[in-house]
């Protein structure tokens, strides 16, 4: 077996803990998001314009299991197997789904706030078209450093590819701080925005269906932390910042998407009945929603 040189910064026991930590991520929510998205295949009455928001959810976060995946697989050889082009391969389909995720995220929480408080009907035709258009913006804006602003290269362990945040240069400063602004402060506003009149409304008919405040907690606690030093990364030299910690902060970013199953999937009153069904073969029980006095 050929010998390869380790990571500045790493030992041979990080490289298998931080593998061990993105396989364990990984085949967890791989198996959550699977059963979410099998169970909306499967049970004809889950297939509904809102539950087709989760399915999506679940779509993307599962894409980004497999990224995680393939960084514990190449973690465990000690290197990265696949060329340059399939570190910026790796980085460009990350990236798509976790600009999809967090939008999705947003859809749900804007979706739910017209299902508890407005109580308007969502439509295929509307919930289609904004997937759609999800999708496409998703996959553009991950391509835009495929075509030059900006660029994917490895973490500091080299056995995963993301967006080049060591740079600091023009193309990354103005791609990344639009990154921000589209695909985490928007989402967010319109999360809490959601949320927070979903909250009200629920307090008006005092019953908590669940908590409107874990939705958007859960993605700042995951996705926070790691958007924080590629902010950093923007004004000072990211390179100060411990290689480790560099590694730690996309590996908990990496776990969202077991939270979102938790959340979105096995929490949502509108979609954990359809899982439940798949899993058992229990019939569904349609929840009712109280109007408001």
């Amino acid at each position: 077996m050929a010998a390869y040189t380790l990571p500045e910064g790493f030992t041979e026991f990080d490289m298998f803990t931080f593998g061990t930590a993105l396989l364990v991520g990984g085949m967890l929510g791989f198996f959550l998001n699977a059963i979410s998205i099998v169970s909306f295949l499967t049970v004809k009455e889950m297939r509904t314009p809102s539950n087709f928001f989760v399915f999506n959810l679940a779509v993307a976060d599962l894409s980004l299991n497999i990224n995680g995946l393939t960084a514990a697989y190449a973690s465990y050889l000690r290197y990265w197997p696949f060329g340059q082009d399939g570190c910026a391969y790796h980085g460009f389909q990350g990236m798509i789904a976790v600009l999809a995720s967090i939008s999705f995220m947003a859809a749900i929480a804007w979706d739910r706030y017209h299902q508890y408080c407005t109580r308007q009907k969502l439509f295929w035709s509307t919930t289609l078209t904004m997937s759609g258009i999800i999708w496409i913006l998703s996959i553009f804006w991950a391509a835009v450093p495929l075509m030059g602003w900006g660029v994917y290269d490895f973490e500091p362990m080299r056995t995963c590819c993301t967006l080049d945040y060591t740079r600091g240069d023009r193309d990354y400063v103005t791609y990344m701080l639009t990154l921000v602004l589209l695909y985490l402060m928007f989402p967010a506003l319109t999360m809490f925005s959601c949320y927070d009149s979903i909250h009200k409304h629920f307090k008006k008919i005092h019953h908590h269906k669940f908590n409107t405040s874990l939705p958007l907690r859960v993605m700042l606690m995951c996705w926070g932390p790691y958007v924080l030093m590629c902010i950093y990364a923007c004004f000072e030299n990211v390179k100060i910042v411990s290689p480790k910690l560099r590694m730690v902060l996309p590996v908990v970013a990496k776990t969202n998407p077991i939270f979102n199953a938790i959340l979105y999937s096995f929490g949502n009153e509108f979609y954990r009945g359809g899982v439940w069904h798949f899993l058992t073969g229990s019939k569904i029980v349609d929840p009712v929603i109280k109007k408001s006095k």
